[in-house]
């Protein structure tokens, strides 16, 4: 049976974190779409197509994987992508409450749809895009912590 994940979010920038769990995702499902949030509301750091285009970049070699954008609710793109699965990381205990009332949320909206947890390797426990994005713009190294396209990227647009 072939099963499609859609795994959510801003990824303003996408990290080595989120790639990890993608490409686990991908040796769990046949097709993963990585579902990039327009969510204007946040003010990214990078534009919609910019955090598209990254993700396309930096994910370009794990086999099964496909990058969107996405501007509606996630359970209606979900349904128009005909996935089953939605895949959330967890980092810390702190992530949990909120992940496990977006589940929630997620089942009573659309039953049919499951979410699955995955937890980053120990090297990547700590990283988040919010963390990230903070250290370069002051100034700090990145680079053992996102892809070259996304230290490039994050160069040309701190400066």
């Amino acid at each position: 049976m072939s099963v499609t994940a859609v795994y959510p979010g801003t990824f303003d920038p996408i990290t080595n974190g989120h790639a990890e769990l993608i490409e686990r995702a991908a040796r769990l499902f046949e097709r993963v779409i990585v579902a990039v949030a327009a969510n204007p509301g946040k003010h990214p750091l990078f534009d919609h197509a910019e955090r598209i285009g990254l993700a396309e970049r930096v994910l370009a070699d794990i086999p099964g994987v496909e990058v969107h954008g996405f501007d509606n609710l996630l359970v209606d793109y979900v349904h128009q992508c005909d996935a089953r699965v939605v895949v959330r990381g967890l980092r810390a205990v702190s992530d949990f409450e909120y992940e496990f009332q977006l589940a929630s949320m997620n089942r009573q909206l659309a039953p049919e749809v499951e979410t699955v947890f995955l937890t980053p390797s120990e090297r990547n426990t700590f990283l988040s895009a919010t963390l990230l994005r903070e250290i370069a713009t002051l100034g700090g190294d990145v680079s053992p912590f996102v892809h070259t396209e996304v230290v490039a990227a994050l160069r040309q647009r701190l400066g």
